[in-house]
């Protein structure tokens, strides 16, 4: 695989060459004018003729830039930015004897030179430090490999592609809009391969599945606990930390030799960085630190940051105003806000996380597991289809190719794995669509007051994890403080609010959770008793696809609008609630409400069975939680050996995380867990593990 993959050192003149090209003309041409202006032995007889000498300029630095990138690869900036200095110096002093209508002595002319030369090399800098090519070079040069004892064991770096739905990557593979995927794919050396998510279909309970090999305990990406009495956020530090301490036997997917990066959980990783569940309040990571001031204060850092997150941030309300000017349905309101928060994710964070997993790469760490949220935080405010979705998705592949690139200067061998944690399905919010989010209705059936939980905060709590890993104190505390007082304010704001004898409802994505506070689970038929118009009014409202619970006896049932249906035996009376659906629903759903944590009641969106939307019970156009549509479709990009490990299918992300296993002893790692592998983790509840509509286990190894 790394040897197909494009050298570093390999540069071509590309579009973006020409906007280059103008733009260090106009810097030149602007600072020869402001020369002229202040050397009283330097005149021009026109601006064209200072617009002439900035063309040859130009024209001889859109040439020599290939070189530059050849000579960064080699010997780096430090020695390449004064000979770019000087030359283009001496090519300018030579412009302006050659051009006509300039008039001025040797030493004037000289020093015009180079203060444009300054200036045109500062717009070259910028430019060209940032690009892929050096970028890599950079990282391939910021740690020596390390010899290894166990050279022989092959690596795995473990890339989640958050969010990303199986047949929206199989269409950009066809469409060639993920080259190296696609080269991947169509040589052989991978295989694509789609896996069925649990539900509910969110990153915690997937990257709790996959890396610590259950399921349990997580009903949405935030639910009422019963036994604390107070609402959990998985993306909350400490709420992270009492799911995975909750979930955790010590023998993650990480924890041999292993790293996570950008994650909600660790996998029992012994060294975890910018990861939710071992962020606390005290002085940040040393090594996220280091990395992070590698990566502003060197030239390639700082210029792709610069240039990267201010134009992310313009493309952002660009994008967002065209989207109202084409008057695009479905479509959300896209702030300033979030424009900021996509620059972070999308350029600041994406690069950090490269620089991270580079790093332990050379360092030779067995098996490294990061996130890259990219592609769901713009798709969650866009659409799973629109261009700066799939732009992102582009630069998801470009990250491939870079983390291929580095292989080659790695001591251990690495084999890629590609996966995401669950799929998107889009359509127009709950709230927007029928007038009243999901809380008020059930507040108008139940005439109840109902503590309201719809406010997504997923954005907010991806920016808190570099927040968290920076630490409290010094520069980076202060900065990256506004921050984090958004996210707790956030989450005071919503708990503050409620009475404990609230109804509590919460949105996670089209997946509706309702809890009576107690540490009791009510049944659907206590819920009838108490409140007889809630689960007929639901089922009759053109929003909701269906809701689920239990009976009074522990039977699984899912309703709809003309009919039930038994989860445990598939008996349909009436009209089939879930026909809409894929056929694996009523398996997923009757795992899903047979766990001890789940609500009262499960409250799912409709879906149009043609143009598959959902109707979200947050804020967001995409969306994922429940089911209906592309959100559980994930995807597995797999190297073709390791492929032929896999089971025909893979259906939760706990079975997942025992395929990801199986890669690992492939490689040469985890030998003395393979005894292991099936054991049902203790204490795991019995229901879960072996009730007869789930036919699984889902300990792990």
């Amino acid at each position: 695989m790394a040897g197909e993959a494009r050298s570093p050192t390999h540069a071509r003149l590309q579009l973006t060459d020409a906007g280059r090209l103008l733009s260090g003309w106009l810097v030149s041409t602007l600072t020869l004018a402001v020369a002229d202006e202040l050397l009283p032995d330097f005149s021009a007889s026109s601006v064209w003729s200072l617009a002439a000498v900035a063309a040859v300029s130009g024209l001889v630095g859109l040439v020599v830039r290939p070189v530059l990138v050849e000579l960064t690869v080699r010997v780096g900036w430090l020695t390449v930015l004064p000979l770019a200095f000087v030359a283009q110096g001496l090519v300018m002093h030579l412009a302006m004897v050659l051009v006509p209508g300039i008039t001025a002595t040797f030493a004037a002319a000289f020093l015009a030179s180079w203060i444009s030369a300054a200036a045109g090399t500062l717009v070259a800098y910028l430019a060209t430090a940032g690009t892929d090519a050096s970028f890599i070079a950079s990282l391939a040069r910021r740690s020596r490999p390390r010899e290894l004892e166990d050279g022989d064991v092959d690596g795995v770096v473990i890339v989640q592609l958050d969010g990303v739905p199986f047949p929206v990557l199989r269409w950009a593979v066809q469409a060639g809009g993920v080259p190296t995927i696609r080269r991947w794919v169509t040589s052989g050396a991978y295989q694509l391969r789609e896996w069925t998510p649990q539900l509910p279909c969110t990153t915690p309970a997937s990257q709790l599945g996959i890396l610590h090999g259950t399921v349990a305990g997580i009903p949405g990406f935030r639910w009422y606990d019963r036994q604390l009495g107070r609402v959990l956020v998985a993306n909350h530090p400490p709420d992270s930390r009492i799911i995975e301490a909750r979930a955790s036997n010590g023998r993650g997917l990480l924890c041999e030799d292993g790293v996570s990066i950008s994650n909600l959980f660790s996998g029992d990783a012994p060294n975890a960085l910018l990861t939710m569940s071992r962020a606390t309040d005290a002085p940040g990571s040393a090594q996220t630190k280091r990395a992070l001031a590698w990566f502003m204060l060197t030239p390639t850092g700082f210029a792709r940051s610069l240039t990267r997150t201010v134009g992310e941030v313009v493309k952002e309300r660009w994008q967002a105003r065209t989207q109202v000017r084409q008057q695009l349905e479905p479509r959300v309101q896209r702030t300033w806000t979030f424009a900021v928060l996509r620059a972070v994710t999308n350029a600041l964070l994406r690069d950090l996380n490269t620089a991270l997993v580079a790093e332990e790469m050379l360092r030779g760490t067995k098996v490294i597991y990061a996130d890259y949220v990219d592609y769901d935080e713009i798709a969650h405010h866009a659409g799973i289809f629109r261009h700066e979705s799939l732009a992102a998705l582009e630069g998801l592949d470009r990250v491939l190719a870079q983390l291929a690139q580095l292989a080659e200067h790695t001591a251990r061998r690495y084999r890629i794995v590609v996966l995401s944690d669950h799929g998107q399905s889009q359509g127009q919010p709950f709230a927007d669509r029928y007038g009243a989010p999901l809380s008020s209705v059930c507040s108008q059936l139940m005439i109840e007051s109902v503590a309201a939980y719809e406010e997504s905060v997923e954005s907010w709590g991806r920016a808190g994890s570099l927040v968290q890993d920076m630490g409290q104190e010094g520069l980076s505390g202060r900065v990256a403080a506004p921050a984090q007082r958004r996210l707790d304010h956030q989450l005071r704001r919503e708990e503050g609010g409620r009475s404990p004898d609230d109804v509590v409802v919460l949105g996670s994505g089209n997946l509706g959770l309702l809890y009576v506070p107690g540490d009791t689970r009510l049944s659907l038929d206590e819920l009838t008793r108490r409140w007889p118009r809630l689960r007929p009014g639901l089922c009759e409202h053109p929003g909701v696809g269906f809701v689920a619970g239990i009976d009074d006896d522990g039977v699984p049932w899912a309703y709809g609008r003309d009919g039930r249906c038994n989860l445990t035996t598939g008996a349909v009376t009436g009209s089939d609630p879930l026909r809409d659906f894929a056929p694996h629903a009523s398996r997923v759903l009757a795992r899903a409400v047979l766990l001890p944590d789940a609500p009262d009641l499960y409250v799912n969106s409709s879906v149009d069975k043609d143009t598959l939307e959902i109707a979200a019970f947050e804020g967001l156009v995409g969306a994922h939680g429940g089911l209906g549509g592309w959100q559980d479709s994930g995807l597995l990009l797999v190297p073709r050996d390791l492929a032929q490990t896999m089971p025909e299918h893979v259906e939760g992300a706990d079975e997942l995380h025992q395929v990801l296993l199986r890669f690992l002893r492939s490689s040469g790692q985890r030998q003395d867990s393979a005894a292991a592998a099936g054991r049902r983790r203790p204490g795991l509840p019995l229901r879960e593990a072996e009730h007869p509509a789930l036919g699984r286990d889902v300990g792990n190894g």
